[in-house]
C-alpha cells in the first residue's frame, strides 16, 4: 500500500506487524482486511475525500479488525453460529484494535483508532460499541461498514457459503438506512459494478 503522508507512514510500518501475526493466525481475515482498505479508498475517491483523508482511511480499514488478535481461538476460528455470550466477545474487537493503534502513539494514531473503534456503530444507533447514529459516526468508519460488509458476504468462510452480487445487494438495500448511510450506499453501488472486488457470484 502507498501513502504519501510521511507520518501515516510511520504508522503503518509500526502496525504492519501486527496485520502479520493475525494473518498467521486467521489468514482469511487478513486477506478480508486487504480487499476492504481496496474498497474503501474506491469509495472514499468516489465521494471526493481529501488526500489526507484518503491515506487515513486506507490505514484504519488496513487494521479495522486487527483487533481480532485479541479474541481467543475458539471464537475465532468457529465454523458455527456464536452463543450470544461469544458474540459479545467478538463484538470486543472494534474496542481491542482502536486501543492497540492508539497504543503506539505515533502521529495519526488516534484518527486511526476512533474509525477502527466506530466501523461496527450502524446509521441508525443500533450498533456497537458506542451506539452513535448517522454523522456521528465517522465517515470513514461508515465507508468501511459498507466495504467491510459487502466482503463479509460475497466471500466463502468457514460458518457460510459467498452470496452471489445480487443476493448480497439486496441485503445492502435492505439495511440502507438502518445500517448504513444512504448517500455512501448510492455511491458503493457505482463504485462496486466494475470492480474487481465484486462477487465471483453473478
Amino acid at each position: 500500500m502507498e501513502l504519501n503522508d510521511p507520518i501515516l507512514k510511520v504508522l503503518y510500518a509500526y502496525t504492519k506487524a501486527l496485520s502479520v501475526a493475525l494473518g498467521y493466525r486467521d489468514q482469511l481475515t487478513r486477506l478480508h482486511s486487504e480487499r476492504v482498505r481496496d474498497l474503501s479508498a474506491a469509495i472514499g475517491v468516489c465521494r471526493g475525500l481529501s488526500e489526507s483523508e484518503l491515506e487515513a482511511l486506507k490505514i484504519a480499514a488496513s487494521f479495522h479488525d486487527i483487533g481480532k488478535i485479541g479474541i481467543p481461538d475458539h471464537i475465532l476460528l468457529k465454523p458455527s453460529p456464536f452463543t450470544a455470550e461469544e458474540w459479545e466477545q467478538m463484538k470486543k474487537h472494534a474496542e481491542i484494535g482502536a486501543e492497540i493503534i492508539a497504543a503506539t502513539e505515533i502521529e495519526g494514531a488516534h484518527h486511526a483508532s476512533v474509525v477502527i473503534r466506530h466501523h461496527h456503530e450502524h446509521f441508525d444507533g443500533t450498533g456497537y460499541p458506542d451506539g452513535l447514529a448517522r454523522e456521528n459516526i465517522p465517515i470513514c468508519a461508515r465507508i468501511i461498514s459498507i466495504a467491510d460488509s459487502y466482503d463479509a458476504m460475497s466471500v466463502t468462510r468457514t460458518y457460510h457459503r459467498a452470496k452471489s452480487h445480487p443476493e448480497v445487494i439486496a441485503i445492502l438495500r435492505k439495511e440502507t438506512g438502518i445500517k448504513h448511510d444512504p448517500e455512501l450506499m448510492e455511491i458503493f453501488y457505482e463504485v462496486i459494478d466494475s470492480s474487481e472486488f465484486r462477487s465471483a457470484r453473478s
